[in-house]
Formats: C-alpha cells, structure tokens, sequence
C-alpha cells in the first residue's frame, strides 16, 4: 500500500529543542496490518531525548558529529554553529557569520560558492560530503520561494529546486538535475554511486545516479509515512529520515522518524522501523 500526503503541510510551530535520537527507547510495538504496511515502532523517551539549546536561540534544522565523534554540532537562524561539548561546559559558540564552510577548529566561516549555473542560491538545504572524493552533494530545495515560505513550496506543487555537487578539487559548483520538487535532506550512499534525497511534498525519498550504467538516471527509492526532511546513514547501508509531519497530522501519536532498510540488489527500500514522540514538546 502506498502512504499518501495531504494537498499541502500544516503550519507547524518553531521548536527551540533539538531531538537527538538515541538508544532512548521504549518497549516496541507491532504496527500495521492488512494491507498496511508492518514496520517496528518505538517511542522516544523524553528523559534521555531532548537537550535544550540556549535562549535565544532558534530554528535548529539540522545536527553533525565530527570525525572524532565529538557534537553534536547544530545551526541556529542567526547563522550561527553551536557545538555541544557535554553537561559542564553545554552548548558553546563553534562557527558564525552564516557561511558555508567553517575550519576544523571553528572561527570565522569561509563562503565557497554563492551561486550555481548563473542562478542564485535561494534555499540551500540538506548537505552531505562523499568520504572518498571531499565533494560536497547539496539541495537548493527552491528558486521561487525562500525558506520562510516553505509552506508554499509544497502548497504550490513548485518544482524549482536543484541537486548540485561542489567539486572540493576545482572548488566549482555543478547541476546534477534541476526541476525537482522540493528536495530536501540528501545522503551520499556507502559506496559512493548514488545519492538519495528526500522530496518532502511527494512524501518519498528518490534514489540519483552518480555513476555506473544507472549515471544520471533517477527512481523512486522508498515512500515514507509523512514529510521526510534530514536524513543520515544508519551504519548498515540504510538511512534514518527525520519527518517534518506525519501525513496524517490528526495521528495522536505523531511519527517523527523512520529506518529505510535498502534492498540488497539495488530494488526499492522499505521503512523498517519508526520512531514516534510519545510526549508533549
């Protein structure tokens, strides 16, 4: 069975908590049945779960550890890095000026590209870097509407954003693709031949080619049970998908995240396993 989105998401409040999801959990459950589709749930406890970020902080979007493993490291909407250096010392400042790369040990960030075949950035949004090569795959999830209107990008249907990579060598910005409907989150995967990105208003992840005989082609990869946004590696060739909104915003149990298991041969992949907030923010 397929999961379905309403037409367009609701309003959601800003959240000034960042969720950090760990081996926090509550006893599982079974989920589904029928024609529904079965996939283990767990509930996050709010005891271990959430860290408080300093006032007046806001808008967290998204959080990275280091190559140490050292963090979480995340941004606010003033542009600045905070790191999170443990229960002593908390959050303190990493990086700020709202620029695009900042040095392994913090300071003043260093802007690397403003813009991608003669057009602007105009909502920059999820970003992950290729292990092997240091190039750096990014969403511009929209060319007609910014961030503060990123409502409208799934309201409207637009389908302006591009996928672009920023080639570490030759420090220049490409255009994989462009047209695409609101992409968002983006992961590279393990062996390094394709991305996988999260297009929020179709509620599904697309799977694009980097190389190979497949290079330059795109398929859906898996449908997710609401408005995915950021997405990481789960460490065993699947993904974690943090989602905006349930697509049914009535659930009394919100889902806020999945596991995608990728199928071994390369087919489709299917939600695994979900994380939902039993408690109230």
């Amino acid at each position: 069975m397929a999961f379905t989105c309403s037409a367009a998401a609701a309003a959601a409040s800003s959240l000034v908590k960042l969720l950090v999801l760990v081996a926090a959990v509550a006893a599982t459950t079974s989920a589904g049945g029928g024609d529904e589709p079965t996939y283990e749930t767990k509930s996050i406890d709010p005891s271990l779960a959430v860290m408080m970020l300093p006032a007046p902080v806001t808008g967290p979007e998204s959080l990275a550890f280091d190559g140490r493993g050292d963090g979480p490291y995340t941004g606010g909407s003033d542009g600045r890095i905070l790191r999170w250096r443990g229960g002593r010392l908390g959050w303190t400042e990493f990086a700020y000026n709202s620029r695009h790369k900042a040095p392994a040990r913090g300071g003043l960030a260093e802007v690397v590209a403003t813009e991608a075949a003669g057009v602007p950035f105009n909502f920059l949004n999820g970003l992950d870097v290729d292990q092997r090569t240091g190039d750096v795959y990014f969403t511009d999830s929209s060319t007609t509407y910014r961030r503060s209107l990123h409502l409208l990008v799934v309201a409207t249907g637009d389908e302006t954003g591009r996928l672009l990579r920023y080639d570490a060598r030759r420090r220049r910005v490409t255009v994989l693709h462009s047209g695409l409907p609101y992409p968002n989150g983006i992961v590279v995967s393990d062996d390094g031949t394709h991305v996988v990105v999260a297009h929020t208003g179709l509620c599904e992840l697309r799977r694009y080619w980097l190389r190979g005989p497949r290079a330059g082609k795109s398929e859906t990869f898996a449908e997710v049970p609401g408005y995915p946004d950021n997405m990481r590696r789960d460490g065993a060739g699947g993904y974690w998908v943090a989602l905006s909104l349930g697509a049914d915003s009535d659930d009394v149990v919100p889902t806020v995240a999945v596991r995608v298991a990728a199928a071994k041969n390369g087919g489709a992949a299917v939600v695994a396993e979900a994380l939902f907030r039993g408690f109230t923010l």
